[in-house]
């Protein structure tokens, strides 16, 4: 995701496709969340895992190929498709279940996991550059890697393997807060992904520093994660999504009123910590009262609003990085105005009323 902006010049394509790039990524991603539960119910986890990070595999090495925008684009649409239904098969996987602490617990290593092996990621772009066929044939061998350990494992799948679609009245009815949450993560995650490389590269042509920050503001998010887990249990969800918001909103404005390199690192660790925690305190929240059979369908509906966030994000940012607010005052804006939602959510919701 973070070598993609950076390896156009070498590909011979406009540095102006960037935003694109993302935002067709994450259609296919918004794709593949209303379609990716039918296949869960056919194959199983297991076999959908090994599926969809096979179909990843084969988008990110048909790019390693070619060199043209547009089948670049039919590519990164299938990836994120693929993606889709990955993330649909692990966090139902591990949000099946009726016990609100473990579920919480399992999705904050899941998320430290996830983050942890981003962060490790940043550094290849120094170690193996942006350019050329490597950083693409790296990302093919580590995904069949990933692989792996679901073709070994045969007899791995959830306990509850019965899924029931949530009917609209009930799609209805999931937590707003939780929705919304979703949807301004797919936002700010996707222009983090899409154009924080470019944003950054702009300040430095030093590319280690390039992948220095982008690794700051991935560590950020992992190191939120064990916390989250643990306040998550202790209050209010829509509260929590509030604080990280704002601080996302500090996070910003330390890094508008000091370019320094230091001070960059710790503004981008804490928008990580901000951005990279919305989405796992949103999906827990929707799955608050929900039935085991129920969080297939619920997790596919969560990653649906936050795929709209992402598929549009990037677009909308993309025409802000060229004015004096910047990729940073695009964040800004959206933290804030969540961050007052959520408030005003938090204090209209009784005492008693902790999921929300």
């Amino acid at each position: 995701m973070s070598v993609l902006p950076l390896t156009l010049a070498s590909h011979a394509i406009p540095n102006s496709a960037a935003g694109w790039l993302a935002s067709i990524y994450y259609f296919g991603l918004l794709a593949g969340a209303m379609l990716i539960e039918p296949v869960i119910k056919k194959i199983g986890h297991r076999l959908a895992f090994i599926c969809f990070v096979s179909v990843l595999a084969l988008s990110v090495g048909f790019m390693g190929l070619s060199s043209t925008l547009s089948l670049w684009m039919a590519s990164r649409f299938i990836a994120g498709f693929a993606v889709a239904g990955i993330f649909v098969v692990i966090e139902s996987w591990l949000l099946i279940g009726d016990n609100k602490e473990e579920r919480a617990k399992n999705l904050g290593l899941y998320m430290t996991s996830l983050y942890g092996g981003t962060t490790v990621g940043q550094f290849g772009i120094g170690l193996l550059g942006a350019s050329g066929v490597m950083p693409f044939v790296a990302t093919v061998a580590l995904l069949l890697v990933a692989i792996i350990p679901a073709l070994t494992a045969k007899q791995a799948n959830p306990t509850q393997e019965q899924h029931v679609s949530l009917s609209l009245p009930q799609i209805l009815a999931l937590s707003k807060p939780a929705l919304i949450g979703c949807l301004v993560s797919g936002i700010v995650m996707g222009s983090i992904y899409g154009l924080l490389p470019l944003a950054l590269k702009a300040t430095t042509n030093n590319l280690e520093q390039v992948g220095s920050l982008m690794a700051a503001t991935v560590l950020g998010g992992m190191s939120i994660q064990p916390i989250l887990s643990k306040l998550s249990c202790r209050m209010p969800k829509s509260l929590l999504l509030a604080l990280m918001s704002l601080l996302g909103v500090f996070a910003m404005g330390l890094f508008h009123l000091d370019s320094s390199y230091g001070v960059q690192i710790v503004a981008l660790a804490l928008l990580g910590m901000s951005a990279f925690a919305l989405y796992p305190i949103a999906i827990t929240l929707a799955c608050d009262g929900l039935a085991s059979e129920s969080i297939v369908s619920a997790t596919q509906i969560m990653l649906f609003s936050y795929s709209v966030g992402s598929a549009f994000g990037p677009v909308a940012a993309n025409y802000l990085m060229h004015t004096d607010t910047g990729l940073t005052g695009f964040f800004f804006a959206v933290l804030l105005t969540t961050a007052i939602y959520m408030l005003m959510v938090s204090l209209r919701t009784k005492p008693t009323a902790l999921a929300q």
